[in-house]
């Protein structure tokens, strides 16, 4: 049996076609379903609607676009952010870039990231000069961003301020420290100047001083020492005298 390779191909590219066509369908249905749910203020039912869209067709830029916007919505700024910037690049007209940059733009400026949400206001004028909007929005984050940086030099200005004090505190504690050194060594010196004359005084109470005699008072000193000695000697002549009459026993 000739097999026809033309039949085959043929069901192969009807078939492609057939899913394609029900993948296109079911996107635009979800995005249609997330759609009214956006527009009712539901949210997360339009972001779960927006998801099934994407899994139908991942490149849908309608799908990740209005995803975006319900993320916003809910609040979940840096997950909006990194969807508008996966789509930044996306082949659309000027318009649509522009109003996914001004979207980023938005997304940034709620989480205070002034200065990257300054560059995307500033992208999406670039692509769209006549959006009044973004200019106001571009004149606000440029406002925020300054005040932003002064805050950031006013606080680096404190902390070099606290760290100079921290410094000069310890450097008049130190000051402080060797000043109450000297003093105390000073104080040392000057006490153990003002003991040494003491001591001396007290050395010289201690020493004891030669006294002084009168001539009178020597020759009565002298006379008395004579005196003494002529009693002396008449005690002695006196006792020799008494043992001279003393009889001496005699033995047989």
């Amino acid at each position: 049996m000739k097999v026809n390779y033309r039949h085959i191909i043929a069901l192969f590219v009807l078939l492609l076609g057939l899913g394609t066509t029900l993948s296109a369908q079911n996107e635009k249905k979800a995005i249609r379903q997330g759609n009214r749910a956006f527009s009712s203020e539901e949210y997360n039912e339009s972001e779960i609607d927006y998801r099934r869209a994407l899994e139908a067709n991942p490149a849908s830029f309608k799908a990740s676009f209005n995803l975006g916007d319900a993320l916003y919505k809910q609040e979940k700024y840096d997950e909006a952010a990194r969807t508008f910037e996966e789509i930044k690049a996306s082949n659309v007209d000027n318009a649509q870039k522009a109003n996914v940059f001004y979207n980023l733009g938005n997304s940034l400026f709620k989480q205070e990231k002034y200065k990257e949400s300054v560059e995307a206001y500033k992208n999406a004028l670039r692509l769209n000069p006549n959006d009044v909007q973004a200019k106001y929005n571009l004149s606000e984050a440029q406002r925020k961003l300054k005040d932003q940086q002064n805050n950031q030099n006013q606080d680096q200005n404190n902390d070099n301020k606290d760290n100079k004090d921290n410094k000069d505190n310890k450097d008049n504690k130190d000051k402080d420290q060797n000043k109450d050194n000297k003093d105390k060594n000073n104080d040392n010196k000057d006490n153990n100047k003002d003991n040494k004359p003491n001591n001396e005084n007290n050395n010289q109470q201690q020493k004891p001083q030669p006294q002084s005699i009168s001539p009178e008072d020597a020759q009565r000193i002298l006379d008395a020492m004579q005196n003494n000695e002529k009693d002396v000697q008449q005690r002695v002549k006196e006792q020799k005298a008494k043992a001279a009459k003393v009889k001496v026993k005699k033995d047989w």
